[in-house]
């Protein structure tokens, strides 16, 4: 498994030499076995490496796990920060509300431990149950790339070196090296909608179509994310300037499909700083006021943000700001 980990982060340049790398461990047996991968790599890459151990609060055997991480940090003589999650009450989704505290939490101690990398444990099979997530939601290019090996976010690079390793290898990695890790048997209830994917979907269609399509999924996940990458650089070179939030109408409509609909969620993007929650109806809505509403019509998008047809150009601005 260790060459295996070694060939993906060859092949998307996840480690650069004297990189400070902040590694996610839960005591799970995925970040168990990333941070044994990385420790593995630490001297050729001449790596320093610091753990952070976060309590999404949601299970009685949390302190367990923290004491298991500490006592594996110690054994390993590796350096460990522990957080817990502060507010429980929460409206919206409970999955989106705990992944956002968990990042937030890693971003501090990169920030802290002046890291320029974090390191956390999607496997293949994560890359395969997310692809399947964003299918049965809705999802465009964007979505089936589900997880990326190397992201660039808040400054730092999240990269995901076990993202070609299946769980079972890490299994079998983990037995081979006599340890056991901390099991969240959370993952066994239908608590959140993954888990339904990895508890029920997964094990139908490996058994009822193909054995490999967790394979199968990801490499799929791989093939959409270059398209998407080619299309997104295809848009950039469109983009309007930075504080322009105007788009020519002519510009737009001699323009191929998929790169006049890249330019809208690119504009929209500019005033949020993400895509999420900008469904495919919303493009449709967008479409639809370009070509056939008349001038002064607006379509509401999430966020507070809405779009108004000009006589020449669609303008994009915040619903409760004057500005424009």
């Amino acid at each position: 498994m260790l060459k295996h980990v070694k060939e993906t982060v060859e092949k998307y340049h996840l480690l650069k030499l004297n990189d400070r790398v902040v590694v996610g461990v839960s005591g799970g047996p995925d970040s168990v076995a990333l941070l044994l991968c990385l420790i593995a790599l630490q001297k050729e890459y001449k790596l320093k490496i610091h753990v952070a151990h976060f309590d999404h609060g949601l299970r009685k055997e949390a302190q367990d796990d923290k004491k298991f991480v500490i006592k594996l940090c110690n054994k390993l003589a590796v350096d460990y920060t522990i957080g817990k999650i502060k507010k429980k009450n929460i409206a919206g989704s409970l999955e989106e509300y705990l992944r956002n505290e968990r990042i937030s939490f890693l971003c501090r101690v990169a920030k802290l431990k002046f890291a320029n990398a974090i390191a956390l444990g999607h496997t293949l099979d994560d890359q395969a149950e997310t692809v399947l997530m964003r299918l049965l939601r809705g999802t465009g290019l964007q979505g089936l790339a589900a997880i990326c090996p190397c992201r660039n976010l808040f400054g730092i690079r999240f990269i995901r070196p076990l993202l070609e390793v299946s769980r079972s290898q890490i299994e079998y990695f983990l037995r081979r090296k006599k340890i056991i890790p901390r099991i969240d048997h959370t993952n066994l209830k239908d608590i959140f909608f993954r888990n339904k994917i990895r508890n029920h979907l997964i094990p139908y269609l490996e058994k009822n179509f193909t054995p490999a399509i967790k394979t199968l999924l990801s490499q799929l996940a791989d093939s959409v994310r270059f398209d998407y990458d080619f299309i997104l650089h295809s848009t950039e070179k469109f983009l309007p300037r930075k504080n322009v939030k105007r788009i020519c109408l002519k510009k737009l409509s001699s323009l191929h499909p998929a790169i006049a609909r890249q330019l809208i969620r690119l504009m929209y993007v500019r005033l949020k700083g993400d895509s999420r929650k900008l469904t495919f109806r919303h493009i449709q809505l967008i479409e639809n006021l370009c070509y056939y509403e008349k001038e002064g019509s607006i379509v509401d998008l999430p966020a507070d943000i809405s779009v108004r047809k000009k006589a020449n150009t669609i303008e994009f601005f915040y619903r409760e700001s004057s500005k424009s």
